[in-house]
């Protein structure tokens, strides 16, 4: 799915594409780390920041599922919202990418 989306949406080779995919991975790793740190300092602000960050690479790889949770962690983070359970939409997200980070 991924690589489909690459080559449509970037008409890159695959070649290419399996070459970058490591790096996309590993990006997207990172990225989630950062949203779990977010999460256990229990700042909103910085949910909303990592949640922002997270979307736009969900949105580069064409998961646009995981984007949609990632945009509503990043926009109640945003707005401070304490009322929201992050954990549940992060938790959501990591069994989500979690075949992909193998």
């Amino acid at each position: 799915m991924i690589r489909t989306h690459l080559a449509e949406q970037f008409s890159l080779p695959t070649d290419q594409i399996e070459m970058m995919m490591p790096s996309f991975i590993a990006a997207l790793s990172s990225h989630m780390q950062n949203l779990e740190n977010a999460l256990e300092q229990n700042n909103p602000l910085l949910l909303g920041k990592a949640g922002h960050t997270i979307k736009g690479a969900f949105l580069n790889l064409g998961l646009g599922d995981c984007a949609t949770v990632a945009m509503r962690i990043e926009e109640r983070g945003k707005q401070g919202d304490t009322s929201i359970d992050y954990r549940s939409l992060v938790e959501d997200l990591r069994v989500r990418i979690k075949p992909l980070l193998r």
